[in-house]
């Protein structure tokens, strides 16, 4: 008898030797034709489109701009932020030329006889596939994975296929910035007749607990007929390689019902954000004792609980979410997508001690989703920003009678899989809310949910709280979901059935990083002539507020279960307090981390509580303000430690401790009335037994000396793909950062890699990302480069007028 790790060698072995054979999935990036404009026969083969642009897919055609506030000029009121008069608004979806029609061409070759589907991971938006000159599918949800069975429009004689898709966005489509094109990835999977469809499995865990956990896997089959008999052999592999249990099913006829095989696992490693272990349940399925597929559905086990009064538990331990929402754009990036980057943003979010993604207000890419299974986030997965009544006048609404309950099946069927996927948000601050029919729109929604997948609670985004605690919409929803109104969730939970109250969408601080003002007061939607916002963190819109408000209810109540922070990264567009005439600010202020993935000050505020296994000292603001001395300048610290010692050019300012005295003083330890001396700051933690533990510095920077430079990785994969990040800061000789440079430093690389991107978290800076140049904001900027296809070094180099230059080399493997 063969060991489970040696079975699970010939089984694999066996898959490889069959897999082109049975099914071949295969990213169509390369070798792609794109042209911005219309063009009447560009989905016919014979068009010529030599003269069109070469691209890579992924692609956004819009993130090379140039800005312009003409671009998305709008004249509009934003309902949701209760605004019933028209105002010129600026920047809303980013100053970027998203607007417009662009084509795509390619070709791609398939054995004769293999059924063959083109699945589209993201195309934005209103997508018309075409191949050979024959419309195969239209779909007009940007932010939707759609495919389409292209079988019967190929070439039957194995000539090459062409496929051609025309893309549109409108104006007034979108309330942020959106992308264009086909901005996310491309997959031609070719089969035999008989096989598993996409998305064909589902895969749930009825029982789970320590010693075992019980598996249910159910398989559609494709195209079996009325006789043909199917044989589906599954093996569930463990997080460690090995096989934990395979089972087989007898031949049988199943009249294209789905196929179900039960499955239990002993002593099963459970899914957590602590220990996301994964499974993978690999099933071949023969027909008539023919092996015609091979289909691997990942998975984790784990349970969920959702207790009235009690909150939410996660294989049975009570927990409460630390989330941010985030829209898609990888800031310089655009929404080009790109595993590297979203990796480094989940890194960073996970070392800040958040747990929770919200897809907000949007479908994500699936390796998003992927990541986060991998990496431990759990995810409230969110379709819509609209429903059948408008924000935008070109938005979804549009289309939401017709579509809406396709594009929530292929969502749902898309993720259902996905351990980390913990709940369903069925929209966000929808004006349908505040319909006296709105409830019916709701249950809608709701009940396409439980259909598709009864194990997961649905929620939904709503601010209007007044709206939806009188005409029954909130009481209908599984979780009730509410967008800020902090000050409402008493009333909400006293008055709503659930017993629960989620923090879907909260703060909406807005900061610039490295921007402080003076005097420091906390302020509702105040305007600087800079068009910045304090890095204080007491600055909030007129409709939002602080972080300590929403601290304080996770920790004050059983009953609210968490938060998503409005937002984990700033994004284009959106930019909020200066969204009217306030060009050329462009992009959003609320992000925890900035729009050059560099962290503000309030990060280290939600790390100092959400990071338990860390130690968190940070000190702000800067110790360099030419002009302020003798003047009162607060000095705020963020820590994990209860008390705290500060020291200026050593002479001691007195302990502070956290309190209960006020809001800010549970959170934030805070000295106020500390004067401004050139020299240096010093504070020393102490822990909760009075020991001195920790001390961090921050000295006032002298004349701007030299270019330093700092990466994420030290090596990159040789891939053509992979990316690393270089934080790049104008220091004096002494290494003190210069917080108030902003020259402008130009970027080379040589070797293996070459020029990505550039981005320095300026909300108003209109410096192109893809040029090999950018202007520091806050002394500092970020650079990314890009891995070759070839193994090598490769190096980048940054140069700047009045200082010495920098470098730093990256092995390319």
């Amino acid at each position: 008898m063969k060991h489970p790790k040696q079975l699970l060698t010939v089984l694999l072995m066996a898959a490889t030797c069959t897999l082109y054979a049975q099914r071949n999935e295969t990213l169509l990036e390369k070798n792609w034709k794109f042209s911005k404009g219309d063009f009447k026969e560009a989905s016919q083969p014979e068009f010529n489109d030599s003269k069109w642009e070469s691209v890579v897919i992924p692609h956004d055609w819009a993130i090379y701009g140039p800005f312009d506030k003409y671009n998305d000029l709008q004249n509009v009121a934003i309902t949701q932020n209760a605004e019933n008069k028209a105002s010129l608004k600026t920047g809303r979806t980013g100053g970027l030329p998203y607007v417009g029609v662009g084509w795509y061409r390619t070709s791609f070759d398939v054995p004769v006889g293999k059924d063959v589907t083109l699945k589209f991971d993201g195309a934005m938006s209103e997508a018309r596939v075409y191949v050979n000159g024959q419309e195969a599918c239209f779909w007009p949800f940007g932010y939707n994975t759609f495919h389409c069975d292209v079988t019967p429009f190929l070439n039957k004689d194995g000539k090459s296929n062409t496929l051609a898709v025309r893309l549109e966005n409108r104006p007034q489509s979108s309330r942020w910035y959106p992308g264009a094109g086909l901005y996310r990835n491309v997959h031609l999977i070719v089969t035999e007749k008989v096989h598993v469809p996409v998305w064909g499995t589902q895969l749930t865990t009825p029982h789970v607990e320590k010693d075992f956990a019980a598996v249910r896997l159910q398989t559609k089959i494709a195209n079996t007929g009325a006789k043909t008999k199917i044989r589906i052999e599954t093996a569930i592999i463990a997080p460690d390689g090995s096989v934990a249990v395979q089972k087989a099913n007898t031949g049988r006829i199943n009249h294209e019902q789905p196929f179900e095989q039960n499955f239990i696992v002993n002593n099963p490693s459970l899914w957590s954000p602590e220990n996301p272990s994964l499974y993978k349940a690999v099933s071949k399925i023969y027909a008539d004792d023919q092996l015609v597929d091979t289909y691997t559905t990942r998975f984790g086990i784990r349970s969920l609980a959702y207790i009235a009064d009690k909150g939410f538990y996660l294989n049975g331990q009570h927990r409460k979410f630390q989330g941010v929402c985030n829209h898609h754009d990888l800031g310089p990036l655009g929404a080009a997508v790109n595993t590297a980057a979203l990796r480094y943003q989940l890194e960073l979010l996970k070392d800040m001690g958040c747990d929770a993604i919200r897809t907000a207000h949007n479908m994500p890419t699936p390796e998003l989703v992927e990541l986060c299974d991998e990496m431990g986030f759990m995810m409230m997965i969110e379709p819509f920003d609209e429903w059948d009544i408008a924000k935008c006048e070109n938005g979804y609404h549009r289309y939401f009678n017709e579509w809406a309950e396709r594009d929530m099946v292929n969502m749902l069927h898309n993720y259902r899989n996905n351990p980390c996927v913990v709940m369903w948000s069925i929209g966000n601050e929808v004006p349908t809310q505040c319909s006296p029919v709105g409830y019916k729109v709701a249950k809608f929604l709701q009940d396409i949910c439980h259909r598709e997948d009864p194990t997961r609670p649905v929620t939904c985004g709503m601010d209007q709280v007044t709206c939806v605690l009188a005409n029954g919409f909130a009481a209908m929803i599984d979780i009730p979901g509410l967008n800020y109104r902090d000050n409402r969730y008493q009333e909400a939970y006293d008055q709503l059935p659930q017993n629960l109250i989620l923090g879907s969408e909260t703060a909406s601080t807005v900061s610039s990083r490295g921007i402080y003002k003076f005097p420091v007061e906390e302020k509702k939607g105040v305007k600087y002539d800079d068009n910045q916002c304090s890095s204080y963190d007491v600055e909030a819109c007129s409709w939002s507020n602080i972080p300590d408000e929403d601290f304080a209810l996770a920790d004050d109540h059983h009953w609210t279960m968490g938060q998503f922070v409005w937002t984990g990264f700033d994004y284009l567009g959106e930019p909020s307090p200066y969204d009217t005439d306030s060009w050329p600010n462009h992009s959003s202020m609320f992000g925890i981390i900035d729009l050059a993935s560099l962290p503000k000050d309030r990060y280290y505020l939600y790390r100092s509580i959400w990071n338990k296994n860390a130690e968190t000292l940070h000190i702000l603001p800067h110790w360099t303000w030419p002009g302020r001395e003798g003047e009162v300048t607060p000095i705020f610290v963020y820590t994990n430690y209860p008390t705290a010692e500060l020291f200026i050019n050593g002479k001691s300012q007195g302990k502070q401790s956290k309190n209960n005295s006020s809001l800010k003083s549970r959170y934030r330890l805070m000295w106020m009335d500390a004067v401004y001396e050139p020299g240096e700051v010093k504070v020393v933690a102490y822990d909760k037994d009075g020991k001195a533990v920790a001390e961090k510095k921050v000295r006032t920077a002298g004349k701007p000396h030299h270019l330093e430079l700092v990466s994420n990785h030290n090596e990159l994969t040789a891939d053509g793909k992979d990316l690393a990040y270089v934080t790049v800061k104008v220091v004096d000789k002494d290494g003190n950062l210069c917080p108030a440079d902003g020259r402008l430093i130009n970027f080379s690389v040589t070797g293996a890699g070459k020029y990505k991107a550039a981005a320095n978290g300026d909300p108003t800076c209109l410096d192109l990302f893809h040029l090999p140049k950018m202007h520091a904001f806050s002394g500092m900027l970020t650079v990314i480069v890009q891995s070759t296809e070839a193994s090598g070094e490769l190096t980048l180099n940054a140069k700047a007028s009045g200082v010495k230059s920098g470098n730093i080399r990256i092995q390319v493997k």
